[in-house]
């Protein structure tokens, strides 16, 4: 089957808006790139929290991690969209609900409940990483820091973490990119993101293979400097004698 490819479509006038189909294409990657900073931010700080207080010496505070990991893992990601821009709202007491929906733009509620969901669901897979992490420590590094006169807050600040994140480099970018393509999934409740323009294309242009190889590129583009920024990281804070360090 031979394809009748026309890549100009992209440098035509849209039929609204007052840009090109490129103009929407970049739209909607700078919305895809803010929401996926914006999650990442949530889901390294929430898994962080979670991933230590599932290695205290607490049953309380380490069932609290459990539980928020088997909640936010165990729900496909497309439920959890929904869950947030359509269930959430009705739980928030009433004023704060009718103000969220009601006197927000509808953008604003799309990009609000997609960096909350795509923040906390990805939360808790770093939280996996950051305990496995921590796990795989020497026992010895603990005990050192509490035998120095460190409380046990200051021994995961100043020795535990510090070494645990330097281990969990690879993983954490691997889920960064997992991070950024389930970003596509919330185009679903609104988010007029990299996918959504894509689709938008398709519907006014009707060209749907050069709509999709283009969006496909964008995504392997960003990945790919996801992927050389983390390789930088990995490398700027490689302990020499470490693991995979010389």
């Amino acid at each position: 089957m031979s394809i009748d490819w026309n890549w100009g479509i992209f440098l035509q006038e849209a039929p609204f808006g007052n840009t090109t189909y490129l103009g929407w294409l970049w739209s909607g990657f700078q919305v895809t790139i803010a929401v996926s900073l914006c999650a990442w931010i949530i889901a390294f700080f929430v898994g962080s929290l979670f991933g230590i207080l599932r290695t205290v010496p607490n049953r309380l505070l380490s069932s609290i991690g459990t539980c928020y990991v088997e909640l936010f893992r165990n729900v496909p990601l497309i439920v959890q969209f929904f869950i947030w821009y359509l269930v959430v709202p009705e739980l928030l007491p009433v004023e704060l609900g009718m103000w969220f929906k009601s006197d927000i733009a509808p953008n604003v509620q799309f990009f609000t409940c997609s960096v909350l969901c795509l923040g906390l669901f990805t939360a808790a897979r770093v939280c996996e990483q950051v305990r496995a992490a921590i796990q795989s420590l020497p026992s010895g590094q603990k005990n050192a820091g509490l035998a120095m006169g460190l409380t046990l807050p200051q021994t995961y600040r100043y020795v535990l973490l510090p070494n645990a994140y330097r281990v969990i480099v690879p993983p954490m970018t691997s889920e960064m990119l997992n991070l950024v393509k389930n970003s596509a999934i919330a185009s679903t409740i609104g988010l007029v993101d990299l996918a959504a323009q894509a689709g938008k294309l398709l519907d006014y242009s009707a060209h749907a293979y050069e709509s999709f190889t283009a969006i496909t590129l964008i995504y392997i583009a960003i990945n790919l400097v996801v992927m050389l920024l983390m390789s930088l990281v990995e490398r700027k804070v490689r302990l020499p004698g470490g693991m995979g360090g010389k």
